[in-house]
């Protein structure tokens, strides 16, 4: 029968084999988050634009990497990182992979953030002598971002599940943290089970905020 004993989950055990990984897919997650919303934003900025010189890259960027299971990129960019810079580690390659592939999914999320503000107040900003620059700067991209910051929000919550794939290149997350407690005390079953609690504690208490804050953003509108 199943042992559920877990009197071996005390505050050692956790500072020892679960803090050091969450701390990793925390800083994972928020890395990859600010960069991944500000290459996402240049992105879809990129795919709007009239030039075909920058829409087009921009398209076949965001839509190869989006067609492609993250933990492939993850081994890609693994093994040919250290072949075109150098070695660099896993953490850094897992900081760099998640980066540059949440962002295909950010600038889909500004794309639409971007298209939701009215083409009036744009040509409202060219009347009052703002350049295209200006414009996104000061009245688009604000808007855009009140606009869909719930949904940049959720993107990051699926984006902090999605840390536990850095498995694939042997670093030390959070879920690998319980992995690793569970095989020294000889009870993986109870540590996955203590895991999958922990990440749904974490989601679902995310998950609500973001909804109230969402509610929020509509009251205000």
């Amino acid at each position: 029968m199943l042992n559920l004993d877990y009197s071996f989950l005390n505050w050692a055990v956790i500072q020892s084999f679960v803090a050091k990984g969450f701390w990793f897919s925390i800083q994972l997650t928020l890395v990859a988050m600010i960069g991944g919303i500000v290459l996402g934003t240049l992105l879809a900025m990129m795919r709007l634009s009239s030039h075909k010189w920058l829409s087009v890259p921009a398209a076949v960027y965001v839509d190869t990497l989006r067609s492609i299971p993250l933990v492939m990129v993850i081994l890609w960019f693994f093994l040919l990182i250290p072949k075109l810079l150098g070695p660099l580690g896993g953490q850094m390659s897992a900081l760099i992979t998640f980066t540059l592939f949440e962002a295909t999914y950010y600038s889909e999320i500004m794309r639409a953030g971007i298209q939701s503000v009215s083409k009036g107040q744009v040509n409202a900003g060219y009347a009052l002598g703002m350049t295209y620059s200006q414009s996104m700067k000061l009245v688009v991209l604000p808007q855009a971002f009140r606009n869909m910051l719930p949904v940049l929000l959720t993107q990051t919550i699926i984006l902090f599940q999605d840390t536990s794939l850095v498995y694939a290149v042997g670093e030390y997350d959070l879920l690998k943290g319980f992995e690793v407690a569970g095989k020294n005390f000889n009870r993986p079953v109870e540590t996955y089970l203590v895991a999958a609690v922990v990440y749904f504690v974490i989601c679902y208490g995310l998950s609500t905020l973001v909804r109230r804050l969402q509610k929020k953003i509509a009251i205000i509108r």
